[in-house]
């Protein structure tokens, strides 16, 4: 039984990575752009209003490591717990080459991820617009791992 116990612990301390579908928008990639925009801009998790950041955003372009963020499926809606996340996305290529990024949560997607165009030819070696939409995985991870 004790066995048992053992492994279901261990399992639960594993970050649990999924396939998703990823592609980009510009307007994540525009410095300028009010965070009044997206889905994480203010109530009590809003990046605005700071909740899980220590310093409050107006604009995307503060936020640490921009223009590597975006909009994901686990912020459900305005005012997420999920606001601010930070997220490890991976991308293996049809040639075998596999490229990984790291985003931060701001905006809600209807499904897996949409990006700021840099954070998409990261991923992609610099094809982000000629392949638009990809297959990849994605896990979460700490905020320091988004410059947080």
């Amino acid at each position: 039984m004790k066995f048992f116990a053992i492994v279901a612990s261990l399992l639960a301390a594993v970050p649990l990575i999924q396939a998703i579908t990823v592609a980009y928008d510009p307007v994540y990639d525009k410095r300028a752009n009010s965070m009044e925009i997206v889905a994480c801009s203010d109530g009590e998790n809003g990046l605005i209003t700071q909740g899980k950041s220590a310093v409050a955003f107006s604009t995307l372009g503060p936020v640490p490591r921009f223009p590597n963020i975006g909009a994901a499926a686990a912020v459900a809606d305005w005012n997420s717990p999920n606001c601010g996340t930070c997220w490890q996305l991976t991308y293996k290529s049809s040639a075998n080459i596999t490229r990984t990024v790291n985003i931060t949560a701001v905006d809600h997607a209807d499904a897996g991820f949409v990006l700021s165009l840099a954070a998409m030819n990261t991923l992609t070696g610099g094809l982000g617009t000629q392949l638009g939409r990809i297959n990849a995985t994605s896990k979460q991870v700490p905020l320091s791992s988004c410059g947080r």
